[in-house]
C-alpha cells in the first residue's frame, strides 16, 4: 500500500473524527473521501493515527481506535474478500473419552508375580 494512499486515509478519518462522526458515520465519511478503500487501510489509517504525537483530542483517538478495532475484527461492514486473511477451517473433533486400563492380576506364568514362602534366616 502506498503511502500517499494511507495518509489520504488517514486524514479523511482525522477530518470525520474532528468533526464528531463515530462508527458507521465515519466509516461512510471515509469512504465518501476514498472510495476505493479497503478495510485493511483503515486499520492500518488507523494505527498510524494513534501513533502520531500531534493528534491529543482524546475523543479523537477513541473513536479512531474503536473504528480499527471493529475493522481488524470483522473485516468491516463491506470487507472485499482480499481483506480477510485465508484460515485454515477449524474442525472440532470430539473429546476424546479415557478410560482406566483394566488392573493386571497378577498370574502363574509371571516369575515376577508368584510369591515364595516366606523362610526366616538362621542366625548360626
Amino acid at each position: 500500500m502506498s503511502d500517499k494512499k494511507r495518509k489520504k486515509v488517514y486524514d479523511a478519518l482525522i477530518e470525520g473524527a474532528s468533526q464528531g462522526l463515530s462508527d458507521r458515520s465515519l466509516y461512510d465519511f471515509v469512504l465518501e473521501k476514498c472510495p476505493k478503500t479497503t478495510s485493511k487501510r483503515i486499520v492500518r489509517a488507523s494505527l498510524l493515527a494513534l501513533s502520531d504525537p500531534d493528534v491529543k483530542d482524546a475523543k479523537v483517538l477513541q473513536v479512531v481506535y474503536a473504528l480499527a478495532i471493529k475493522h481488524r475484527l470483522d473485516g468491516g461492514p463491506e470487507a472485499a474478500p482480499d481483506d480477510i486473511e485465508a484460515t485454515p477451517e477449524v474442525v472440532e473433533e470430539p473429546p476424546i473419552k479415557r478410560t482406566k486400563a483394566p488392573k493386571k492380576i497378577a498370574s502363574q506364568s509371571d516369575p515376577a508375580s508368584v510369591s515364595l514362602p516366606f523362610t526366616p534366616l538362621s542366625g548360626n
